[in-house]
């Protein structure tokens, strides 16, 4: 899954939030010198990949486009089932898409101090181009895939996939919501054993 997933399957605990956020850029054992909400936090996202990347209707959107992208097909994915999060927003937040984006991008500039650099580095970016509420949209989706793209180390022609999204629409869509779910809950467990609070 990419950033809008992991927010959102933090709940509303903000240190869970900011763990789950900053997870990809802490490697390995990295994560002990942060404070113990956050370690839960980059340990809850490292679950949900793991949960995510052995899911067999997940297998089957990444299948799809397997033969066109090879190994960035899984990374594709995830940004694909984000736009179907963004897109369907109202239907797993009460509070919009905006206002969630915002109050998110300033909890990471509240706790700064906490943020690696690499992640501190993209964050003006991310605010200023407005991510997390660009997924909603093809357009949106057409733009962070182009510029993922133009950061890979080999040609990967990531940008071509939004053609894949609107042929495939209804099938990633449905696939997206058929994982999701089962997401969500394996998530809650995860949180539940944390003794924390979902919302």
């Amino acid at each position: 899954m990419n950033y809008l997933a992991h927010i959102y399957l933090s709940g509303d605990n903000e240190m869970l939030k900011i763990g789950n956020f900053i997870a990809d850029s802490v490697k390995g054992k990295a994560f002990l010198k942060y404070p113990e909400p956050i370690q839960q936090g980059i340990t809850l996202h490292r679950s949900i990949d793991e949960f995510t990347d052995t899911h067999p209707v997940v297998k089957k959107s990444v299948h799809r486009l397997f033969d066109k992208y090879s190994h960035y097909s899984s990374v594709i994915v995830d940004i694909l089932y984000d736009h179907f999060l963004a897109a369907n927003w109202s239907e797993f937040h009460k509070t919009n898409l905006e206002d969630y984006s915002q109050d998110f991008y300033k909890l990471i500039q509240n706790n700064i101090e906490l943020i690696p650099k690499k992640v501190q580095n993209f964050m003006p970016y991310m605010v200023e181009h407005n991510w997390l509420v660009t997924y909603a949209t093809i357009e949106g989706i057409g733009r962070i895939l182009e510029q993922m793209s133009r950061r890979t180390k080999f040609q990967s022609n990531m940008e071509n996939s939004v053609n894949e999204l609107q042929e495939f629409y209804y099938y990633f869509e449905d696939e997206f919501y058929s994982f999701f779910l089962e997401l969500e809950r394996f998530t809650k467990k995860k949180i539940e054993a944390l003794n924390l609070n979902y919302s």
